[in-house]
């Protein structure tokens, strides 16, 4: 994968670029459009059109939960005024994660307990509205995005290093779901009108795209082209895929733009005509004992999305020798991880969690130019728990995402 152009084809030997020059430039938005923005968001604009950042805490439209046995509701919230280097969010569009489930029902409590109330959303696309007075990046009416983290130290290696993932520093700050030492509590994330964010975790999202499209990109899509750039997965390689939900189905797409011959391994046969459409070359139901024998010592790559506890033999199966398999979706236990499969063909199991900033634009980037963008259904907020029981039942095609517009007039 060339650092330099992007292209899938090729290995620069280029070092990846850093987050500085990445986020340099920021999409320039429709004057219209951004007085639109400022004045459904109720943000005054201040001399020579520019916003005016609220100078105290305000309140803001959100739809969250105070408990897992509660459904998502409106909900009043209170964000942190905005401060120097913060920009102020008018949510458009925000993805629904399987992760938003899990911890609006508090399905993690072992090592990631929910915090009441919980406001749920990391995959987020709205318009600039203001601007704090040392921000460079951003002006008021550019598209931006905001995805998983929200804040880290910026000192440790790892942070230095555009793994901001990856903080040693006690964890980045999550969008929400996170203790905050900012402000009241704990985070709150992108199922809500307004967010104040910093500057350096403001994503530049292009202009002319697709938008709703573009939100699941901050999550899903970058999970899943995270590992594929780590390991460099290239043309010729197999690639196995297991699980065609929000993040699979973007596996898929990545794993076909960049030449490989991807096989998706489901338990949904009838999502089979999809997967062939993303661009797999093969569709095996992964229950099916003999159809699974038949790929076995043929992948250089499995890549599993499901999201809860699974027993990892049979994919570590499907692996050639000294082939990997990469969990990217369950953090639950792995069941049946027999040492002897790995030993005795050098195999690898691995895990990968998201990316840092500097891989999150590069996989806005990457898809803008392809025109690559996730499957979408979009709802309105009062659709969020239907949908939310929809991906629990596997028959998402492929991510929710709520327009947050919708009713905001007469919240």
């Amino acid at each position: 994968m060339c650092n330099a152009c992007n292209d899938p084809t090729h290995d620069s030997q280029l070092a990846q670029p850093g987050r500085r020059k990445l986020l340099i430039a920021s999409a320039t938005g429709l004057a219209g459009a951004a007085a639109a923005t400022l004045a459904s968001t109720g943000v005054a604009q201040g001399q020579g059109g520019a916003a005016a950042a609220p100078k105290a805490p305000f309140e803001t439209r959100a739809f969250g939960t105070h408990a897992a046995d509660q459904p998502i509701r409106e909900m009043k919230i209170r964000r942190r005024a905005v401060g120097p280097k913060d920009v102020l969010v008018d949510v458009l569009y925000t993805g629904i994660c399987h992760t938003d489930v899990h911890l609006a029902r508090n399905h993690w409590p072992g090592f990631f307990p929910t915090m009441w109330p919980v406001v749920p959303g990391h995959e987020i696309v709205g318009r600039v509205a203001a601007v704090g007075s040392q921000v460079t990046k951003f002006k008021v009416g550019d598209t931006c995005g905001v995805g998983c983290l929200i804040k880290s130290c910026g000192e440790c290696d790892n942070c230095k290093a555009d793994l901001e993932q990856y903080c040693l520093r006690g964890g980045p700050t999550q969008t929400y779901n996170w203790p905050d030492s900012d402000f009241e509590g704990h985070t709150l994330g992108g199922f809500s009108d307004r967010m104040v964010v910093p500057e350096h975790f403001v994503l530049r999202v292009p202009s002319g795209v697709d938008l709703p499209a573009f939100a699941p990109l901050l999550c899903a899509g970058l999970t899943t082209f995270s590992p594929m750039q780590r390991w460099k997965i290239e043309r010729g390689q197999r690639v196995g895929v297991v699980g065609l939900g929000g993040l699979g189905h973007m596996a898929v797409k990545f794993g076909a733009e960049r030449g490989t011959d991807v096989t998706v391994f489901t338990t949904s046969p009838g999502k089979a005509a999809d997967a062939k459409r993303f661009g797999a070359k093969n569709v095996v139901t992964w229950t099916d004992a003999a159809a699974m024998q038949k790929q076995a010592g043929t992948f250089d790559y499995v890549i599993v999305t499901i999201p809860y506890s699974y027993a990892v033999g049979p994919f570590v199966n499907l692996l050639k020798t000294r082939g990997t398999l990469i969990n990217v979706g369950n953090m639950e236990q792995l069941q049946e991880v027999s040492g002897a499969a790995l030993v005795f063909a050098g195999k690898q199991i691995a895990g990968s969690l998201i990316g840092g900033l500097a891989e999150t634009q590069q996989v806005i980037d990457y898809c803008a130019a392809r025109n690559l963008k996730a499957d979408i259904e979009l709802i309105r907020p009062d659709q969020i728990n239907a949908a939310m029981d929809t991906i629990v039942e596997k028959r998402a095609r492929y991510r929710f995402v709520i327009d947050m517009k919708a009713g905001r007039a007469a919240a």
